[in-house]
């Protein structure tokens, strides 16, 4: 018995230690990444790659502009090339995470903001077009209210034409029709009401 519980104080230990040693070498990678980035788009990177270029040609006539001569930039460049789409890959990812969750707590923050937007990103295509279309109709329902600022999120704009068409359900209800009289006044209002509804 003792005997087992000591293999699990150990293999439990040594998945620790494993995760640990996991977590430093992704921690070194990524900071690895993030420089490497750093330093081939400065200035110097791009002066270095330019004097390889040009000593490379410089030495073309030495070689006789031999196939071993080409093979030497082609593969030189391939390789480099190679390993620095890994590297710009996971400084991009990073970046991307960081944005993606500054947006996420920005909207979070926002009383007003829809929260139907936290995390879109691991969305598939057809539930992003569905968003587009709820978006589409905010635009429709603010360009009736007056202007494209007039409602900051689709619930919110959904709960104004809902009270506008209340509003205006008990307006017409409550309106007298006694013939042209009194229709003469009501016209007023109706144009007042028309000027802050469009």
């Amino acid at each position: 018995m003792s005997r087992n519980g000591l293999d699990l104080k150990d293999t439990q230990g040594a998945a620790s230690q494993a995760g640990r040693h996991r977590s430093r070498l992704i921690h070194w990678f990524d900071r690895f990444a993030g420089a490497a980035t750093r330093h081939a788009g400065s200035p110097t990177a791009f002066v270095i790659a330019v004097f390889v270029v040009v000593a490379w040609a410089v030495t073309g006539p030495m070689f006789g502009y031999s196939e071993t001569w080409q093979l030497v930039i082609n593969t030189g460049t391939t390789i480099v090339t190679f390993l620095m789409v890994f590297l710009i890959q996971q400084s991009q990812n990073k970046d991307a995470v960081a944005v993606h969750l500054k947006l996420n707590e920005l909207l979070a923050s926002h009383r007003e903001a829809s929260n139907m937007l936290v995390s879109i990103e691991d969305l598939d295509e057809e539930e992003l077009r569905q968003l587009v279309a709820f978006y589409r109709h905010l635009a429709e329902l603010a360009e009736k209210e007056g202007g494209l600022k007039c409602s900051h999120s689709l619930d919110e704009a959904n709960m104004n034409a809902a009270q506008k068409r209340e509003a205006r359900v008990s307006r017409h209800a409550a309106a007298p029709d006694t013939g042209p009289s009194a229709a003469k006044p009501e016209k007023a209002p109706e144009a007042d009401t028309a000027s802050h509804e469009v």
